[in-house]
């Protein structure tokens, strides 16, 4: 969630530092004839209470624009179905020009950045020849692998915008007069560029009040969490325009505290939730157990006593069993009487 709480700084302190940061500039101007006012720019420079946890990009609108006339731009665009890389260029040309949409030096189709920006030669040389680079939202998600790293290190990546919208022309300014900042989740100090030292006091002072305004409302931290703000150009020291009472980081603290209770609470809730859970179908189960041991009726078995007869009987089958086949082998004796013994029978039978 975007954090509401106004950020309480002093316009006066604000005016005083802009005023202090032109005179720094105008005594050193002096000494080098050849620097021009316009060509340095004015940042402010954020420094918060502790490390955001997400990376976030805050696009601030300015009041008064902080880019010249003389600054080239060059848009991305995607490539139209049924149409070659010129036509595509001809056609964004004329949509541009028919909504109002002058400050566009040149536009390039997203087929021919593939081919022709392909080379690192290409893309260094593409990249010193514009200040400031736009995309079409529906190709922005594919310019990161084909622009290289020198795009992000110089901080020139394309700003999205939306050419199918029907005020294109006050979207394009805003975001090209305007400005973003980069809130990082390695450090604690995030800059935004609000101007440059041809502007007046008056505009630099507006420009200020606006960007602190609109940081603080979209920052996506809770509670009082910017500690600094300094105002500084390339080569000047910072100039405090805004210093965090001590009582900010008591609430953070306790801020904290009161988010780990929350999830501590929050855990034995559900720890509670699941044995709730688990409880009434324990319950049944052994309310069940209980109504079949209930419904089943005890049978009353006759105890036998002990007997000895039967290990009797089991005496008497093994000493049957070890006589048997004496009395066999005796039967088939009997009945197989030798062939001698039958001879004779039969001499004895028949006399001569």
């Amino acid at each position: 969630m975007a954090n509401r709480v106004e950020i309480p700084f002093d316009k006066a302190q604000v005016k005083k530092a802009v005023q202090a940061l032109q005179a720094f500039q105008k005594s050193k101007s002096k000494a080098d004839v050849s620097l021009l006012d316009e060509a340095h720019a004015i940042s402010l420079l954020f420094t918060l209470w502790k490390i955001p946890k997400k990376a976030q990009t805050i696009r601030i609108p300015l009041p008064h624009g902080q880019r010249l006339d003389t600054d080239e731009v060059c848009l991305f665009t995607r490539d139209e179905p049924h149409m070659t890389s010129d036509q595509t260029q001809r056609f964004y040309k004329r949509l541009l020009q028919e909504k109002g949409v002058n400050n566009i030096a040149e536009i390039i189709p997203y087929s021919v950045l593939k081919t022709e920006y392909k080379p690192h030669e290409a893309k260094r040389r593409l990249l010193g020849n514009y200040n400031m680079f736009l995309s079409d939202e529906r190709v922005r998600r594919l310019l990161s692998s084909h622009l290289g790293k020198h795009f992000y290190q110089r901080k020139k990546e394309p700003l999205c915008v939306n050419l199918q919208s029907k005020n294109l022309a006050r979207d394009v300014h805003r975001v090209i007069q305007g400005t973003s900042m980069k809130v990082s989740n390695r450090g604690c100090c995030c800059m935004a560029r609000i101007g440059h030292h041809g502007m007046t006091t008056e505009q630099l002072t507006e420009n200020i009040e606006a960007a602190i305004q609109t940081v603080a409302a979209k920052l996506n931290m809770k509670g009082p969490v910017v500690k600094l703000i300094h105002l500084k150009n390339e080569s000047s020291v910072g100039l405090p325009l805004y210093v965090s009472n001590l009582n900010h980081l008591t609430e953070l603290e306790e801020a904290d505290i009161s988010a780990k209770t929350l999830q501590k609470e929050r855990a034995q809730a559900r720890q509670a939730k699941k044995a709730k859970d688990a409880e009434p179908t324990g319950e049944k189960e052994v309310k069940e157990e209980e109504e079949e041991e209930e419904e089943k009726i005890p049978m009353l078995v006759p105890i036998e006593t002990p007997r000895k007869k039967p290990k009797l009987e089991n005496a008497s089958k093994e000493k049957l069993q070890e006589k048997a086949p004496k009395t066999a082998a005796r039967k088939k004796a009997r009945k197989a009487p030798n062939k001698r013994a039958l001879a004779r029978l039969q001499s004895k039978k028949c006399p001569k």
